[in-house]
């Protein structure tokens, strides 16, 4: 069973300024995968991004997702917190996450959310709505257990097939 870490970052829901909606709807998304979900983690934006993230890698997570934090305003700082401990991104993630839904919610594109891998950990970001988590959720899920296998040294699925089946190349 995989893992999961659901992190909210956002500064006025981890003030109490109001509750966190897209949290509970991430933890529930990975639980439909299969996941243990240990979250909403609900922490403000900054450092407390980084310290959250190194602390999962260390507790051994195989996925943290966080939602909030990936916007323009000067205190978006999850995908700068995120870089600072990922160790090689995985950028065709948070391309896919972008592009979702862009035809029905074009400011998507303006999402700044990385993904990546820290020692065993894959990390992705999310934008902080419900239907971001929602978009993304919809990238992540059919990729999530191959790429938590690879992360962990899994082989390649190959196909049952003669490769003289497709002939020459």
């Amino acid at each position: 069973m995989i893992r999961a870490m659901a992190v909210t970052v956002s500064n006025r829901a981890a003030a109490g300024v109001y509750s966190d909606r897209s949290g509970p709807v991430l933890v529930e998304l990975l639980e439909e995968l299969g996941c243990q979900v240990h979250g909403p983690v609900v922490i403000p934006d900054g450092e407390a991004v980084a310290d959250v993230l190194r602390d999962a890698v260390e507790d051994g997570y195989d996925v943290v997702v966080t939602t909030g934090g990936t916007g323009l305003t000067p205190l978006d700082q999850t995908p700068e917190m995120t870089r600072r401990v990922v160790e090689r991104e995985i950028p065709g993630i948070a391309e896919a996450v972008r592009q979702e839904n862009r035809d029905a919610v074009p400011t998507s594109i303006l999402s700044r959310g990385v993904a990546g891998v820290a020692g065993g950990t894959l990390i992705v970001n999310l934008p902080g709505s419900t239907g971001g988590v929602r978009d993304g959720m919809r990238v992540l899920g059919p990729v999530l257990h191959h790429a938590v296998d690879q992360i962990g040294g899994g082989d390649h699925p190959r196909p049952d097939t003669d490769d003289t089946e497709t002939g020459p190349l």
